[in-house]
């Protein structure tokens, strides 16, 4: 089959054909997708929406290896671009933090919606309700499956011990409350708000208690980089400001070639046209790190810039609607920021990070 055409429908629906949108078979994942999906309809009311469910990933399947073990880029969104190689779906709801830095041929991030509190969550076992990190007796386990996470938090409180907790929000949250394993487990403040569970949030952990993943909090829709229609279509779901604070944090993880397997982290801020990006590099038990703060002016105004090369990809992005040199400038700043990290050693933290972790 070709790609869908955007045909508008008719009264009865005749003459067209739906817009096909894949996703996850996890629950955070559909509650995505729809709110994608309800957003877009809301934009074109004459257009049909059809959700393709039921496809698994490689992520969502292997649930007894840590993440970072698995030795996959694209742990949660391969399966889904294949759905969208074979013209089977139009477009792919993610979060954008499980999309790697670099695409495959042929696809973009045609749209980076509104992001959501890009903040972690510590959500505790019901008998330590009230507590936080600090006030958790000594040895307490916690259970978390990022490294980035255990590293930071390893050295703000070496009473604790942590532990890796796979499956996805509902299992992770059933392991919590129905065992004795875990004192607490760190996930995305994102994902809890998202699934209706925000008074499970025991505490939310600042910036300078742990910085979050590149990405985090944010909602990505993965389309056909030819398919113009549906680029079109989607790119009308552009939230400017996260679309520059995640093009820096994706420029500066990939200039690091960081992924799940190296504890990366980040944290930015837009304010007045200026655009503040901090990142850090740990090795796994947090003891040894790097971490600086960066900024520059994105205050562009947008160009009418007709042509070809209205298409430019930056890490991955298609931002139609955002200003050229305000893409460029975040890019920069993620790369100039990570190349500073470098030179100071960051690539030796890395390489022993991702050994160690390889030896585990």
């Amino acid at each position: 089959r070709g790609p869908t055409r955007l045909v508008l429908q008719g009264q009865n629906g005749v003459g067209g054909k739906a817009v096909r949108v894949g996703t996850r078979r996890s629950q955070l994942a559909r509650i995505q997708t729809d709110s994608v999906v309800k957003m877009l309809q809301e934009l074109y009311p004459d257009l049909c929406f059809e959700i393709a469910v039921a496809m698994s990933t490689t992520g969502d399947k292997i649930l007894d290896t840590a993440l970072s073990k698995i030795g996959e880029k694209s742990l949660f969104t391969k399966e889904l671009e294949s759905a969208l190689e074979r013209n089977e779906v139009d477009l792919v709801v993610h979060s954008l933090k499980d999309l790697p830095t670099s695409l495959p041929p042929g696809f973009t991030i045609g749209a980076v919606c509104r992001r959501e509190n890009p903040l972690d969550a510590v959500v505790f076992h019901p008998k330590n309700c009230g507590k936080t990190l600090s006030l958790l007796p000594e040895k307490s386990v916690i259970g978390t499956s990022s490294l980035r996470r255990a590293a930071q938090l390893k050295k703000k409180f070496p009473q604790l011990e942590f532990r890796d907790i796979r499956g996805n929000l509902n299992t992770r949250i059933k392991k919590l409350d129905e065992k004795e394993d875990f004192s607490a487990i760190v996930l995305a403040a994102a994902g809890l708000k998202r699934m209706g569970w925000e008074d499970r949030i025991g505490q939310l952990l600042s910036p300078e208690d742990c910085l979050y993943a590149v990405g985090q909090g944010a909602l990505a829709v993965e389309v056909r980089a030819k398919d113009q229609e549906i680029l079109t279509m989607v790119s009308a779901l552009h939230d400017a400001d996260t679309v520059l604070c995640c093009i820096a944090e994706r420029a500066f993880m990939k200039r690091l070639e960081g992924g799940c397997s190296v504890p990366v982290a980040v944290s930015t801020m837009l304010k007045d046209g200026q655009l503040y990006l901090t990142g850090a590099v740990y090795s796994l038990d947090g003891s040894d790190s790097l971490k600086e703060t960066m900024q520059t002016s994105v205050h562009y105004h947008q160009q009418n810039e007709d042509g070809p090369d209205d298409d430019v990809q930056h890490v991955g992005i298609t931002a139609r609607n955002v200003p050229r040199q305000a893409q460029d400038a975040a890019e920069s700043l993620g790369v100039e920021l990570a190349s500073l990290l470098l030179s100071k050693g960051a690539k030796h933290i890395l390489s022993v990070a991702r050994q160690l972790n390889d030896a585990r």
